[in-house]
């Protein structure tokens, strides 16, 4: 049972004529562009603010003008529903609009990675993809209530390739490191985990610093300090480098090269880029335990410390498939 105390929700209930057919279409259409989500039929939930206010008003008067009948009220759950679930519900409804915008770039960048299209040739319509990709991703962006860990890998991926567009590099340290230099230090990262820095914290505890201190930060306004290391962040010591998901990079500049690691970072790679490269059987099923641990444990230290054990659990089953291939 969540606390009376909980959060304030605005709540949409509507009734639609069974015809026009076209007013059910433009009013679902409606709710879909201002980012409400359904929590059961004709029902419908926002967060509670002016905006979505104005929103949900909007659309009364468009339901009513066009025979139907309807009600706005600011609720808190109390029974059933909780909030963190009503929250799951919005960041999943966002989840599917940034994989879109993943998978589009991810296809650019691989393209443009591999030499067989100049970003800079006219022909490519290069500034116009990524004008395009950047329109849609403002647009999610702006009905995405609770950070959706889905966004963060959009947008790096968006700002490497207008990096790339302009001949730069979104990286400034792409060679080698060595681990000698980077024990004590504090990693830092952007607020509501997901798998690739999951994965990234598992590696430095593990390989790096078995003692790693974790900050979770808002990536628009954090300024770093010379203490910290940030990863999966844009213009981070260690981010995404071209079709290659930040947990990858890190085990290429680690020089950490055995199988089991290898296959590990394949799947990493899988959930978080949403290509199909690799195509491993386990992939499905690790996204889904990550899933649901975003879903319920809204705490970036709790996701963070069983994230990694999830993580660890793969790894062994991969160095253990490894003995069994070289016996």
């Amino acid at each position: 049972m969540t606390s009376p105390e909980g959060r304030k929700w605005l709540l949409l209930i509507h009734q639609l004529p069974p015809q026009p057919n076209a007013l059910r279409v433009k009013i679902w259409r409606r709710l879909q562009q201002v980012g409400a989500v359904a929590i059961k039929q004709s029902v419908y939930v926002m967060p509670l603010s002016e905006q979505s206010q104005e929103d949900l008003s909007w659309t009364l008067k468009q339901i009513v003008s066009g025979g139907g009948d309807g009600s706005i009220g600011v609720v808190r759950f109390v029974e059933g529903l909780t909030d963190e679930q009503v929250i799951a519900l919005f960041q999943t409804a966002r989840k599917s609009d940034y994989q879109k915008i993943i998978q589009e770039a991810n296809t650019l960048l691989t393209d443009w990675s591999a030499g067989t299209l100049d970003p800079q040739d006219p022909a490519v319509k290069g500034a116009a993809q990524v004008s395009k990709l950047q329109r849609r991703f403002e647009e999610v962006a702006t009905i995405d209530f609770f950070q959706a860990p889905e966004r963060g890998t959009a947008e790096i991926l968006i700002q490497d390739l207008a990096a790339r567009l302009s001949g730069q590099s979104s990286s400034e340290n792409a060679g080698m490191h060595t681990l000698d230099g980077l024990n004590g230090k504090i990693w830092v990262t952007r607020k509501n985990l997901f798998v690739d820095r999951i994965a990234c914290g598992w590696l430095i505890r593990r390989f790096v610093d078995k003692s790693a201190v974790f900050k979770f930060v808002d990536a628009d306004t954090h300024t770093p300090e010379p203490d910290q290391i940030r990863f999966d962040m844009f213009d981070g010591e260690y981010t995404h480098e071209g079709d290659r998901c930040t947990f990858e990079v890190m085990v290429q500049r680690f020089g950490l090269r055995h199988r089991g690691l290898v296959l590990l970072a394949e799947v990493i790679h899988d959930i978080d880029l949403k290509d199909g490269k690799y195509d491993h059987a386990e992939t499905n099923g690790l996204n889904a335990l990550l899933s649901g641990l975003v879903a319920s444990r809204p705490d970036d230290d709790q996701r963070m410390d069983e994230g990694m054990q999830l993580i660890d659990n793969l790894y062994a089953y991969f160095q253990r498939q490894k003995g069994k291939l070289a016996s």
